[in-house]
């Protein structure tokens, strides 16, 4: 399994309507191929900075497939609007869990 992590940084002021944004886009990833779950979290020490994990069967999932889907479309319809920058993403592999 792959954690995609998309670091994302929006204007505070908005960041209830992006929340929202997130949320009416979760379908989306949802009904991806590959895609096994998605969750949003708010960086508590930086206003307006988010970090969207998704976990994917391979990288392959994320970039070819949902990146060439309509599914990704509509999720940047949704959310794209509120990004201040371009998402910082990376992917990572869990090798091990301890607890």
């Amino acid at each position: 399994m792959i954690t995609e992590i998309a670091t994302l940084t929006i204007d505070p002021a908005r960041a209830a309507d992006f929340e929202a944004a997130v949320a009416a886009a979760a379908p989306h990833f949802k009904s991806a191929e590959g895609c096994h779950g998605m969750s949003l979290e708010k960086v508590l020490e930086t206003p307006g900075v988010y970090n969207l994990r998704v976990l994917w069967e391979t990288v392959d999932h994320h970039m070819v497939t949902f990146r060439g889907s309509d599914n990704f479309q509509q999720w940047r319809a949704l959310a794209g609007p509120f990004f201040t920058e371009a998402p910082k993403v990376v992917h990572g592999e869990t090798v091990g869990q301890y607890f």
